[in-house]
C-alpha cells in the first residue's frame, strides 16, 4: 500500500511517500480502508521528532482517519462497509489504518470523508477543552487565537452550540473570512487582538479564552478576561512555551487551564464513546460542519504538514487517499 513516511527527522519536507507492507491489525483491532486523513499539528512535531510521543523512524504519519471498515471485531458494533471516522494514533497517512473499537466512530452518510476525518483530533478535542475543562456556559463569551485553523474552527464551532458568543483572532483577511464561515461573531487582527476585545466588550472582557498558539500573545490574552475568566492551553503552534507572572492570575481570580485530551481519554475507558454520544446529533444535525479548507492528494503529504508548519492552513486541511 502507498503511505507517508517519516524516514528521518528532518521536518515535513522530508516526508516520502512510499509503498509498505499493510499494517497487520491485533485481533482486538479495526481494519480501515482510508478515503480520508486529517493532517494536525501534531504531524508537524512528529517530523522532527519534537512532539511528547517520539517513535523510532521510519513511522507512518497520520492520527486521524476516515474511510470503510474492512473488518472488525466480534462484539465492537462495527461491521465490514460501515463508513466510519477514527483516531489511529499514527499510520493513517495510508491506504490501509487500524484503529481500537473504543476509537472507531459510524459516521452519517451526510457526510463526507473529508469532513469525517476532520472530527477525531478536533473536535473531540474542543469539545473537552470547552465543556468539560472550560466549563462553558451559555451566553459565555469565548476568544478563540488561530480561529482559521482546523482547531479554531472546530473551537467556534462548539462554542456556538453550547450557546456562546465568539470572537475570533486571525492574523489576515482571507483566514477572517474562514472563521466567519465557522460561525464567529466578531473577527478581530492578531496584531491589537487585546484593544478589540475590550471595545467588543465595553471593558468587560471574554469568559474563556482557547490558545493553540501559545507564544508571547498570553499576557494580552490573560489581560483579555473578564473577572474569574479561563484561559485554555490547547498547544504551542508558534512554537514558544509561554511562562505565567502568577500574581497576573490573583488580580482578577483568573484559572489557566491545561488541555491534555489524550492523556484524559487514555486514563479513562469509554470517555470517547460519551464525547461522540454528545458529538453525533450536533454532526447529524449540520451544526457541526468541519470547515475543509485544503484537500490534497496522499503525494502532497509533505506539502500539506508544510502549511501547518508554516500557519498558512485555512480550515482543515485534509489528505484524500483514494
Amino acid at each position: 500500500m502507498r503511505a507517508a513516511r517519516v524516514t528521518v527527522l528532518d521536518g515535513p519536507d522530508a516526508v516520502e511517500v512510499v509503498d509498505v507492507p499493510e499494517p497487520v491489525a491485533a485481533p482486538d483491532q479495526v481494519v480501515i480502508d482510508v478515503r480520508a486523513a486529517g493532517v494536525t499539528y501534531p504531524d508537524v512535531l512528529l517530523t522532527r521528532g519534537e512532539y511528547q510521543i517520539r517513535p523510532e523512524p521510519p513511522f507512518v504519519l497520520g492520527s486521524e482517519v476516515a474511510g470503510v471498515v474492512r473488518q472488525a471485531p466480534p462484539g465492537s458494533g462495527l461491521g465490514p462497509g460501515d463508513r466510519v471516522c477514527a483516531f489511529s494514533g499514527l499510520g493513517g497517512f495510508a491506504e490501509v489504518a487500524v484503529a481500537a473499537p473504543d476509537a472507531t466512530f459510524a459516521v452519517p452518510d451526510s457526510v463526507s470523508f473529508a469532513a469525517a476525518a476532520a472530527l477525531p483530533m478536533n473536535y473531540f478535542t474542543m469539545q473537552f477543552a470547552l465543556v468539560r475543562r472550560g466549563r462553558l456556559r451559555p451566553g459565555e463569551t469565548v476568544l478563540v487565537h488561530g480561529a482559521a485553523g482546523g482547531i479554531g474552527t472546530a473551537a467556534v464551532q462548539l462554542a456556538k452550540a453550547v450557546g456562546a458568543r465568539v470572537v475570533g483572532v486571525v492574523s489576515t483577511e482571507a483566514k477572517a473570512a474562514v472563521a466567519r464561515q465557522a460561525g464567529a461573531d466578531d473577527v478581530v487582527p492578531s496584531e491589537d487582538f487585546r484593544a478589540a476585545v475590550a471595545r467588543l466588550t465595553g471593558g468587560r472582557g471574554v469568559d474563556l479564552v482557547v490558545d493553540p498558539v501559545g507564544g508571547d500573545r498570553i499576557t494580552d490574552s490573560l489581560r483579555s478576561l473578564a473577572p474569574e475568566g479561563r484561559h485554555l492551553v490547547i498547544g504551542f503552534t508558534e512554537g514558544e512555551i509561554p511562562t505565567v507572572r502568577v500574581n497576573r492570575l490573583l488580580l482578577n481570580n483568573l484559572d489557566v487551564v491545561g488541555v491534555g485530551w489524550g492523556a484524559f481519554w487514555l486514563a479513562h475507558p469509554g470517555y470517547l464513546a460519551q464525547q461522540w454520544a454528545q458529538l453525533r446529533p450536533e454532526v447529524e444535525s449540520g451544526r457541526l460542519v468541519p470547515v475543509v479548507g485544503t484537500t490534497m492528494g496522499l503525494e502532497d503529504a509533505a506539502r500539506a504538514i508544510g502549511l501547518l508548519d508554516r500557519r498558512e492552513a485555512l480550515g482543515k486541511v485534509v489528505l484524500e487517499v483514494r
